[in-house]
């Protein structure tokens, strides 16, 4: 055991800092979190935002945990924006905590490791979904094994009573096996509840890892009270590995003929309907604990981070060398915004689209995992919701334009909302004519901009930073285009875009001579008229 324990420390020494090489089931991750109900204080991440957001791959960079019930939590606190200081507060004394004790990640690295079997991925399973019933005949069940016993006492001295037996073993032997649908259904989270309720009491033997009161002590006892019964799963799913035949079969004519299985089950499904809040407490404190590790290992393997500094309020945000974390050597930039809003205009490829979600992504690490990637980042609490992905929904017969004017009049609705939000749109109205598109794209932007909430928006209508200049800042992202060779530098520049490479870009890229001529003098016809 001693061994085993040093080859998982150095496991884990070895991968500290590191992202996981392994494959991601986000069909099971997400278990914990689809099946949950939100809190009030809660803001839940939409799946469309998720998306637009990329956020599976942000989850599979952020995810260093140790268990599935890490991995759990971790995915439900990126998907949950919960306002509550204290409990970020928490997460962060014990990030803290791992950060600066390496003897202590590896102590509880090692009992983690334990509830790394994909078996634990069920767990959520017992406190979170209906459990099976019982049968309306139960008592029937309860009445039969007495049956047995009586005949067998009988036996001795009544040898015919035998023939009695076989009957009742035949009932029982269907009854038996009738179950065994459904205890397959539990017969790998059981297992793995009674390890989660052992290593949360491992976790609680360090001090800095002890919670506040003392709910979390009185559900590891409640979870103690019910531990025997399930142990009997936990030795049946021994038995079946580790006994030869005969031994099985004798097993199984014993539990047939007293109908343990069946009887045990719905009694041990009894209790545990009556304890799902202390399952899903303990469960959240273990899930808790592993993702701060995982907190811990990815600020190890950042070249550069910061906590988030909250301003209550105020519509202001301060970025300082901000960057998204899933771009290899990414090109930093910085913003200040007070009181407004933030208009970009660039041309196709030049960062404008990745600037956006690095902001989302950014948002939501502050408020999820304290952690941003900055040197620098002052905000609001924030909701976020975006439109940056939009596609033609073919099956509910919804043009690409009808698909985005709904999403943005669920944006337009949320902005009645007072909790400050952060509205993330790229291209508004792609799917109309410009002058409409301008037009709506102008009220629109306004509307949101209202009162404490955000908006950050890319476009390519040059003519909206004119309607927006007063109450949107103008940045911009631009090519250079020098020994034809287009280069992108990615860098924020404040004011409006100037430049116009679109024609030339096409020059560079083979375009007919007689397509260029005419496209130059038709751009120049029109930039005249607009003069």
């Amino acid at each position: 055991m001693f061994q085993s324990n040093d080859k998982v420390k150095a496991v884990l020494k070895a991968s500290y800092g590191k992202p996981k090489s392994e494959s991601f089931d986000f069909s099971r991750i997400e278990q914990f979190f689809a099946n949950r109900a939100p809190e009030s204080t809660d803001h839940v991440i939409s799946d469309k935002t998720y998306q637009d957001l990329d956020f599976d791959e942000v989850f599979m960079f952020a995810d260093r945990t140790i268990s599935r019930v890490g991995q759990h939590y971790l995915y439900a606190r990126l998907r949950t924006i919960d306002f509550r200081e204290a409990k970020t507060r928490f997460l962060e004394k014990i990030t803290t905590a791992f950060s600066d004790d390496a003897s202590l990640r590896e102590e509880v690295g090692v009992s983690l490791s334990s509830l790394s079997h994909q078996n634990a991925y069920y767990i959520p399973s017992l406190f979170l979904k209906p459990h099976q019933e019982p049968p309306h005949w139960f008592w029937v069940m309860k009445l039969l094994p007495v049956l047995s016993l009586f005949i067998l006492i009988l036996l001795p001295f009544y040898p015919p009573v035998f023939l009695g037996l076989l009957g009742v073993l035949m009932i029982n032997y269907s009854i038996h096996y009738w179950n065994k649908n459904n205890l397959f259904q539990y017969i790998a989270s059981f297992p793995q509840l009674l390890r989660l309720n052992q290593v949360a009491k491992e976790l609680l033997k360090h001090e800095p890892l002890k919670p506040e009161t003392d709910d979390l002590n009185r559900s590891v006892a409640v979870l103690d009270e019910v531990a025997s019964s399930m142990s009997f799963f936990k030795l049946e799913s021994r038995l079946q590995s580790e006994v030869g035949m005969v031994l099985e079969v004798i097993t199984e004519l014993l539990k047939a003929l007293f109908l343990i299985e069946p009887l045990v089950l719905f009694h041990v499904l009894k209790q545990l309907n009556s304890k799902r809040a202390d399952i899903d407490r303990v469960f959240q404190y273990v899930g808790l604990i592993d993702t701060a590790m995982s907190i811990s290992s990815l600020r190890a393997g950042l070249a550069t981070y910061c906590q988030p500094q909250f301003s209550k309020g105020q519509k202001k945000l301060i970025m300082r060398d901000v960057y998204h974390p899933l771009i290899p050597n990414p090109v930093t930039n910085s913003l200040t915004l007070v009181d407004k809003s933030v208009l970009l205009t660039g041309s196709n490829m030049s960062g404008k689209t990745t600037f956006i979600r690095t902001i989302g992504i950014n948002v939501i690490l502050a408020q999820t995992l304290n952690t941003c990637l900055a040197t620098e980042f002052t905000m609001p609490l924030l909701r976020v919701f975006s439109t940056i992905r939009v596609t033609d929904d073919l099956l509910n017969e919804k043009s690409y334009y009808l698909e985005e004017v709904q999403l943005i009049k669920g944006m337009i609705d949320e902005s009645r909302s007072e909790i400050q939000t952060l509205f993330l749109l790229d291209e508004l109205f792609k799917g109309t004519n410009t002058v409409e598109r301008i037009a709506a794209g102008k009220a629109v932007l306004a509307y949101l901009n209202k009162g404490p909430h955000l908006v950050f928006v890319s476009t390519h209508d040059v003519e909206l930073t004119g309607y927006l200049k007063d109450t949107y800042d103008l940045y911009h992202f631009t090519e250079i285009v020098e020994d034809d060779k287009i280069v992108f530098d990615y860098k924020l520049k404040q004011g409006d875009l100037k430049t116009r490479n679109a024609i030339r870009i096409l020059e560079l890229n083979g375009y007919p001579p007689d397509v260029i001529r005419e496209a130059s003098e038709l751009s120049e016809q029109i930039s005249r008229a607009k003069s």
